[in-house]
């Protein structure tokens, strides 16, 4: 079963290390500065440059678009899925959840948005997806409001300390 590594960014190293990742994708604010893991190509690397925010940017706030929803979707289209692809946001907790999501339903769009929301939650009780990336997810994937519906039915995370990566199985759609 292929699957998607979620982490803070403070792990993502070790997490490409232990699970053999070489496919990555970055939501991070933009001027935060981090090293990609040696074991990611820079061609293999997706940098979004955006913040935590669930509004439109105001100020030197860049909040998640519809630009950088499809560049997850292509990411993830150009993913072999031979080693689990690695997303990771400053905690792991909000833009990471989400784009995983995103990039879960985008290649594998047969499975159900509830299934796949519950998968994240047991992956997670932490996980509280960013609200705007779903809403724009679910546009663009073109699923009716049932991926908001599913995120909002598992409720609010935990409360998270951003040291909780997580693995969410994309499902039985991508096996092969």
């Amino acid at each position: 079963m292929s699957f998607i590594v979620v982490s803070p960014l403070s792990r993502i190293a070790e997490m490409a290390v232990r699970h053999k990742a070489r496919d990555m994708i970055s939501l991070i604010a933009k001027d935060q500065a981090f090293h990609r893991p040696g074991v990611i190509a820079p061609d293999r690397h997706l940098k979004l440059s955006m913040n935590d925010i669930a509004f439109k940017g105001t100020g030197s706030l860049l909040a998640p678009d519809e630009t950088h929803v499809q560049a997850i979707i292509e990411f993830a289209a150009s993913w072999r899925k031979e080693t689990p692809l690695l997303i990771h946001c400053w905690m792991g907790v909000s833009r990471s959840p989400a784009a995983a999501l995103i990039a879960a339903l985008s290649i594998a769009p047969d499975q159900d948005e509830e299934g796949l929301a519950r998968r994240l939650r047991a992956a997670s009780p932490f996980a509280t997806p960013n609200a705007r990336l779903i809403e724009i997810g679910d546009t663009s994937l073109g699923r009716g409001g049932r991926l908001v519906a599913a995120v909002r039915a598992i409720g609010r995370g935990a409360d998270a300390d951003g040291n909780a990566p997580f693995l969410l199985a994309i499902g039985d759609a991508v096996c092969g």
